[in-house]
């Protein structure tokens, strides 16, 4: 059997033989990014990079992304659906193009995972009205050996961009066969015996604004390989919760519960996944909430407890998110705030239990006229955390109607929602590096150091980021209320830095060089060989990788439009510039 750490450590030795550079997972809360609420693959908070900004360790780069989508939390149950999951990644930044990327790719399955090539296929672009075929890939296979019969020309085989416009291309996709019998002769990509194990996104163009594909200048290699996925495979399991990203939690419910995983599964499923994936959001920073990311942990962890309940187990929460620790051990975040990660879904557990008995007890108003309308259950579901199955399990008990399809037509609306609001439209954030939002980005480096500045405290940090081209959003550890006179000192502060058109400068050093000299930055693991630092005269020192205006004097009148509090011991800042 393979393990999770053995897979990772063939992966990242083989990309750095090639010449790649590891980076570290980025955090799951993007940086300066509004557009999504997690980080959703390895490639986002490379998007800079991608669109043309030199990256401090050079053109080819490699990592492990830790990753949360949740877009489809209510998919999670079955073998293969997670919230929480990694993805190995490597990356060209206008360096080796499709034969290097494909070859790379083969060689890693081939060679060093030892698959073998009778169990092997891939899907190539089949072209369409405004791209031709893909025919370099297409004839990249052939000469590494794959058979005709194996490859399958599809026109979806296309990635991005990512919003209306920016780079895209064509992409090829490897498969794994996982079925009893021997491999067909020719792929089915349609047929679910075969499992694909990874992703080479080729990007060669440019969509414009008018939906014309102009060829990039730098042409980019994405590729994305999810650990989960390829654990499951290659051990031969058809359920990735037996891999051992999985089973100490899995185990762990077992011995709580003293019920069986083979009876339970999709219960059990349940709670590993979302206990997991809050354990890693909490780590991040991140406190269960009625809003943003927070109210995306506050689920998860609700949503467990309810399975858990199920399986008539009671304040487990914390015992069992200690596998997640054991398994992830490699991750200095959880290590460092283990205990106040445990707290936290040790507190959230005992205001849901509360949360429950008010929850009944509105079901039990409902259920007086016989009848729980769909909007009625929604509200069950959606304030109070009861799961489908629990309203139609309470309706049968009390023998009464419940609109089903109404409560579906309610949840769909709900799902939409959350998908907008989790995977972005991409219309700012990262991708976007425009006049205004570059301007923005610089105006906050400058407003962070006015703050310490003013408030005579150097122990004040970046605790978020959120810039679009109308404003930009700065979240700051401070355990007051600022006074309206404090406000105006930190705004002409940064107007007079503006106006004396002071030079932004860009140099690469070392995370210790950038320390020693009194670069901003959080240091612990979080940054690679190489930074950036962006220095502004003698005013501001910053580790960043966001796009920044050359002179001061771009930016033009900064006005702070609002100070409020965020969270506790954070406050935030709006800002704007005229």
């Amino acid at each position: 059997m393979i393990s999770r750490k053995e897979l990772i450590g063939k992966y990242i030795d083989f990309f750095k033989s090639k010449g790649h550079k590891e980076i570290p997972s980025a955090s799951l809360i993007p940086e300066n990014d509004p557009t999504v609420l997690f980080t959703t693959a390895g490639m986002h908070p490379l998007v800079p990079y991608l669109l043309g900004q030199k990256h401090p360790l050079g053109k080819r780069i490699c990592n492990v992304q830790k990753c949360i989508r949740t877009g489809d939390i209510d998919e999670v149950g079955d073998e293969v659906h997670h919230t929480f999951f990694e993805m190995m990644g490597n990356w060209s930044l206008g360096d080796y193009f499709k034969k290097e990327a494909i070859e790379y790719t083969f060689e890693f399955h081939k060679k060093i995972l030892k698959i073998p090539i009778e169990n092997y296929a891939v899907t190539v672009f089949a072209g369409n009205k405004n791209i031709k075929k893909d025919e370099e890939s297409l004839k990249v296979w052939e000469k590494l050996g794959i058979p005709k019969e194996r490859i399958a020309l599809l026109d979806d085989n296309f990635w991005g961009p990512a919003g209306k416009t920016g780079p895209c291309g064509p992409d090829t996709e490897m498969f794994y066969w996982t079925g009893k019998e021997k491999a067909p002769k020719k792929f089915n990509s349609k047929d679910k015996n075969w499992v694909e194990i990874g992703n080479d996104v080729l990007m060669e163009f440019n969509k414009t604004g008018e939906g014309k594909f102009v060829p990039l200048i730098q042409k980019n290699i994405d590729f994305g390989g999810g650990v989960e996925r390829n654990l499951a495979v290659l051990n031969g399991l058809d359920d990735n919760y037996l891999t051992d990203c999985f089973l100490p939690i899995i185990e762990s419910v077992e011995e709580i519960s003293e019920k069986k995983y083979n009876r339970n599964k999709k219960a059990m499923r349940i709670i590993a996944d979302h206990l997991k994936a809050a354990v890693f959001i909490i780590a991040d920073g991140i406190v269960p909430s009625n809003t943003e990311q927070g109210y995306i942990v506050r689920r998860l962890i609700r949503r467990a407890i309810k399975y858990g309940n199920e399986l008539r187990m009671k304040n487990f929460v914390a015992e069992v998110a200690k596998a997640v620790f054991e398994i992830y051990d490699d991750y200095a975040e959880l290590k460092e705030n283990k205990r106040a990660i445990l707290e936290e879904l040790d507190k959230e557990e005992k205001k849901f239990q509360i949360t429950l008995e008010k929850g009944i007890s509105q079901f039990n108003k409902f259920a007086s006229n016989k009848k729980i309308s769909g909007k009625e259950a929604f509200l069950l579901y959606q304030s109070f955390g009861f799961p489908l199955e629990l309203i139609e399990e309470e309706c049968k008990k009390s023998k009464i109607k419940f609109d089903k399809k109404e409560f579906e037509i309610e949840l769909t609306k709900h799902q939409e929602l959350s998908r907008t609001a989790t995977q972005g439209k991409f219309k700012s954030g990262l991708s976007d590096q425009s006049e205004k939002t570059t301007r923005l980005h610089t105006a906050t480096h400058l407003l962070l150091s006015a703050l310490r500045i003013v408030l005579d405290d150097e122990n004040i940090m970046q605790k978020g980021s959120n810039i679009t081209s109308e404003r930009l959003r700065l979240d700051f550890n401070f355990p007051r209320k600022l006074t309206a006179e404090e406000i105006k000192k930190v705004e002409d502060l940064v107007n007079a830095q503006i106006q004396k058109s002071c030079e932004v400068r860009r140099e690469e050093m070392s995370p210790a060089e950038a320390k020693k000299k009194g670069a901003i930055g959080v240091f612990e693991k979080k940054y690679g060989e190489k930074v950036s630092v962006y220095t502004v005269e003698d005013f501001s020192k910053e580790i960043c990788a966001g796009p920044h205006v050359k002179n001061t004097c771009e930016i033009g009148h900064f006005n702070i439009t609002k100070e409020e509090g965020s969270s506790a011991g954070v406050r935030r800042i709006k800002a704007v510039i005229d």
